[in-house]
């Protein structure tokens, strides 16, 4: 696995694409920015829900790895304003989170989450997921 721009579809411009990683623990944030560092796109970061609403505001990212258990708004606040803006409901949101009873998963599907990782996240996992989530929404873009 030494490429992982080699999972992505090819015709996927990598280096365009962005990833908004949303959590309020830095050493989370680390570990999922190292555990990425093998894709070339641009990782910005938010520390909590408020913030990631903001940065999104600020510039659409391609993919939202996102964790549900921070201050001021918690993720599924945060799933619930995006999936409620026409601008921002198309964007695929992976949720990596400690929370996992089968309520709180199922309540971040039924929201609108696109997958869902438990923390400790392993990143084959995560790396899986977010070549499945960038392909399928380049896909659709695609399609109209």
């Amino acid at each position: 696995m030494d490429n992982m721009n080699q999972y992505i579809h090819e015709g996927i411009d990598v280096n365009s694409l962005s990833v908004l990683i949303v959590d309020d623990v830095p050493l989370n944030v680390l570990l999922i920015k190292k555990m990425l560092t093998k894709y070339t796109f641009e990782v910005r970061t938010a520390t909590n829900g408020k913030l990631a609403l903001d940065a999104v505001a600020a510039k659409k990212p391609d993919l939202i790895l996102l964790d549900l258990l921070m201050p001021i708004m918690d993720g599924f606040e945060v799933i619930t304003h995006l999936r409620e803006n026409n601008d921002t409901k198309e964007i695929p949101i992976i949720v990596l989170s400690a929370l996992n009873s089968e309520e709180d998963i199922t309540r971040a599907f039924r929201l609108g989450a696109n997958d869902f990782i438990n923390k400790p996240v392993i990143m084959e996992k995560l790396i899986a997921s977010v070549t499945q989530q960038i392909n399928l929404h380049e896909a659709m873009k695609k399609m109209g």
